[in-house]
């Protein structure tokens, strides 16, 4: 049945049926709306990385109001936190780009929360090295959120930050969380970091390292990643590959950062499905999704799969990427 379904969307989008170019399915559009819904429900979003800076960052990308209140609760948890150079964490440099991607996104100084300047720990190398992949793969992601300059050099450091990011990349075109296998997760994540450095055709170069062989190798791979009903998956504790609503939504983000539409790009539909239909087997009638397919609602996976909605209709309706914020700071 399901089959069935994506191939007459796919019919309809290609013969001009229910929806006009641009412009989601509506069964795409009554979940993107009624989640939000569902998010703003839940109340003032806290710092954590569940309720927190992705419930504000889906919020504030979608157009929706945050309250007043994150922002009060932001500075109060850097104020306990922070050391003498605004590190959050000891270890965690995502603690300090996940903040600069919520704050961000609600135009705050990102340079000034309570005396704190949460960019300056973005410039050590070491201190994002301390998380393997994720440290220099977000840190990125932060520093060009706002195109943020660092006290030193800071095309260098970006730079330095995009070759660590390519440095990292496996032989079959592929990011993994740890080890030598790919996931599509981590994939999805270096792409989105990268996006901004990928040169489409007329475009100049502005830095000087070269990433699109590096991305296309990486679209190539996850082309071959989909599971036939559209889904992507990630590694369980006995090794094998599980599809998760999480892994479709970093990739349905990856694609809409790279101007791709994960609904018709014919690289990511499989047996007539694509990436959006598969995340759609997890939404919960109401608002939300579910982690997998057998399971209740989910927050983490709510929120993934409500931000990669976003960045979605950011896409459709020719806005600035989910995590180019410049249209925040330069309105």
């Amino acid at each position: 049945m399901k089959r069935i379904l994506c191939l007459l969307l796919a019919a309809m989008m290609l013969f001009g049926g229910a929806f006009a170019e641009g412009e989601m399915p509506e069964n795409v559009k009554n979940a993107y709306q009624t989640t939000g819904d569902y998010i703003e429900s839940l109340g003032a979003p806290q710092v954590g990385s569940v309720g927190g800076e992705w419930m504000v960052i889906g919020l504030a990308r979608s157009g929706r109001e945050v309250p007043e209140s994150y922002y009060a609760s932001a500075e109060a948890y850097v104020r306990e936190n922070a050391d003498e150079h605004g590190q959050l964490h000891r270890v965690k440099s995502t603690e300090n780009s996940r903040m600069i991607l919520a704050l961000t996104a609600i135009g705050a100084d990102v340079t000034n929360v309570a005396g704190y300047n949460l960019l300056e720990p973005l410039g050590d190398m070491n201190f994002l090295g301390m998380q393997g992949n994720n440290g220099p793969i977000w840190a990125l992601i932060a520093l060009d959120c706002g195109d943020y300059e660092l006290p030193d050099d800071a095309n260098y450091i970006r730079e330095m930050l995009v070759q660590s990011v390519l440095n990292m990349q496996l032989e079959d075109g592929g990011w993994a969380i740890a080890g030598d296998t790919a996931d599509s997760d981590m994939t999805g994540m270096a792409l989105q970091s990268l996006a901004k450095y990928y040169l489409h055709e007329g475009e100049t170069a502005v830095y000087a390292v070269d990433v699109n062989p590096a991305v296309d190798a990486a679209l190539d791979l996850l082309s071959q990643m989909q599971f036939d009903d559209g889904s992507y998956g990630t590694f369980d504790g006995s090794g094998n590959i599980v599809p998760t609503s999480e892994s479709i939504s970093q990739v349905v983000t990856a694609l809409c950062a790279l101007g791709i539409d994960p609904e018709t790009d014919e690289r990511f539909i499989k047996n007539g499905c694509s990436a959006i239909d598969a995340l759609m087997d997890y939404y919960v009638e109401g608002g939300g999704f579910r982690h997998l397919l057998d399971h209740d609602r989910d927050g983490m996976a709510t929120e993934q799969a409500y931000y990669a909605l976003v960045a979605y209709d950011r896409l459709l309706s020719g806005k600035t990427r989910l995590y180019d914020m410049t249209d925040v700071l330069n309105p």
